[in-house]
């Protein structure tokens, strides 16, 4: 039995965000078309089976598909057809995708379906919609994908009763998982196989979840370089306005006012301010790395919200006054989001190289002029210095994943496609890198904590006493060594589920 709808986003036409995704990949917002969509996705259904009655040869809705577009179907095998692209282009591998990237996929899937021109029924986007809303979540392969085809592929089985799908946190086949919901499976007709395996919905899933938790990151980045920046008695005069507005980025000018207002008020780093000449440069440097960062960053979402708000089928139909039109072309290509995802990873990563640099200065006594790895008693105490073992492998990690994807393209189906993006795998890589700099951010906020406590009596700034207050709530400091790892996975946490942001902007503004 179907679940009543209670909270929902209206698709109407305006204009999506990555936070609709969000809500809709993880806090299960529902979805529902406006009256206005559904109207666009049946007109151009009604084209599509004009065409087949016309016995138009049209790409992918009366011929086969990549090289085999040569290959004319006839009109009673059009349903097998889109079948057999389904279960033919579901041969993914690998590990299966997490539950919101596989949502993620889902609502972009309706997205591009919704501007109507793919020549699905309105029937068979509704299916997808309601395995969104009643909570069926196919299983899929994460491996496989050169831009396109194989997640939709694995989705669109559980539409037509094959695959397999969760509901309810149990693994079914996808024909039981949709009956326990409530939702009919369907036949697929004309084109409809193609569509759902078509077009950029899978890499602009992950990308939106991907960016957004950069966003969050960045912020984080500069909480935990601000707390570190204190600890190490930072020189504070390189986040001066005037420097920075000498070099007008955007993400330098955001990044330095951003430090600035977190470590406002600390006798700290007013008592030090004229301590050195000059810091090293994983503190001095702030503003610039982590702006460039910011900057990279903000150019993903510009060009994923793009992606989001458009139609990515191929072929696309069209009403003309002379009964409609298909185009066959190429939005499906993945390009613009190929190389934005590489450079986003390589974006990310760089906040985890100059972060990973930090907390090497926090608990080498040779730098820090602070005790030897963060404990009072070292040498009995090992302390904070194997972290910092654990934040250099993840940056050397994320060194290798930030290789550039995009460039290297293979050519596949009889050289019909003889250019692909890569997108998917772009989107699945950045993603990786940002879940390793989450890591690593969260073990500098760890350790300029137990840096801070050897700071007493002075009082730390506006931002960075809350955080520390917040971490000390949930986190006791060090005096002697314990069993580490459960305090890393919950810092971690936080820092995945961006659960402080909202507080240190009451304090301190946006950041």
């Amino acid at each position: 039995m179907m679940k009543t709808i209670h909270q929902s986003i209206l698709i109407e036409g305006q204009q999506i965000k990555i936070e609709d995704v969000v809500a809709v990949a993880r806090e299960g917002l529902h979805i529902q078309l406006s009256e206005t969509i559904k109207n666009k996705i049946t007109r151009c259904r009604m084209l599509v089976e004009k065409f087949v009655q016309e016995e138009r040869v049209i790409y992918g809705i009366t011929t086969g598909l990549g090289d085999l577009c040569k290959v004319s179907i006839p009109s009673d095998k059009l349903c097998v057809l889109s079948k057999n692209i389904i279960m033919s282009h579901a041969c993914g591998m690998g590990a299966p995708l997490p539950y919101d990237q596989i949502r993620a996929i889902m609502f972009s899937a309706i997205l591009n379906f919704s501007h109507g021109h793919s020549g699905v029924r309105l029937k068979t986007v509704e299916t997808l919609l309601n395995m969104l809303n009643y909570g069926v979540i196919p299983h899929v392969p994460g491996q496989g994908s050169v831009g396109y085809l194989t997640h939709m592929a694995h989705i669109s089985l559980v539409m037509i009763g094959l695959g397999e799908a969760y509901f309810e946190g149990q693994l079914y086949s996808g024909k039981e998982a949709m009956e326990k919901a409530g939702i009919e499976t369907i036949v697929l007709e004309a084109k409809e196989g193609l569509s759902l395996v078509n077009g950029t919905v899978c890499m602009t899933g992950i990308s939106a979840l991907a960016i957004y938790d950069s966003i969050q990151l960045a912020k984080w980045t500069d909480i935990a370089g601000a707390m570190s920046f204190e600890a190490l008695k930072g020189t504070r005069y390189a986040f001066d306005k005037r420097i920075n507005e000498l070099r007008p980025y955007k993400g330098q000018i955001q990044a330095a006012d951003n430090l600035l207002r977190l470590i406002s008020g600390s006798e700290i780093s007013e008592n030090f301010k004229d301590y050195r000449v000059q810091d090293a440069l994983s503190l001095r440097a702030m503003p610039q790395v982590h702006g460039a960062s910011r900057d990279k960053i903000n150019h993903a979402l510009e060009m994923v919200l793009v992606e989001l708000n458009a139609a990515t089928d191929n072929p696309l139909i069209f009403e003309t006054e002379n009964g409609g039109v298909s185009i066959s072309s190429c939005n499906a290509h993945g390009e613009p989001l190929a190389q934005t995802m590489d450079l986003l990873a390589i974006a990310v990563s760089e906040l985890g190289n100059i972060s990973e640099r930090r907390i090497d200065r926090l608990v080498n006594p040779h730098v820090s002029e602070l005790p030897a790895f963060l404990v009072s008693t070292p040498g009995l105490n090992t302390g904070f210095m194997i972290p910092q073992y654990v934040a250099a492998s993840l940056v050397a990690e994320n060194k290798v994943l930030s290789h550039p994807i995009s460039v290297d393209s293979i050519p596949m189906s009889g050289y019909q496609e003889d250019h692909v993006s890569m997108g998917t795998p772009a989107a699945i890589k950045a993603y990786q890198v940002i879940r390793n700099v989450q890591k690593v951010i969260a073990i500098e906020l760890l350790t300029a904590a137990q840096a801070l406590e050897f700071h007493h009596p002075y009082q730390f700034g506006a931002g960075t006493s809350l955080v520390y207050q917040m971490i000390r709530a949930e986190i006791p400091a060090w005096t002697e060594d314990r069993v580490f790892y459960p305090d890393l996975e919950k810092i971690n946490r936080i820092v995945e589920q961006n659960l402080w942001i909202g507080a240190v902007e009451a304090r301190i503004g946006a950041i």
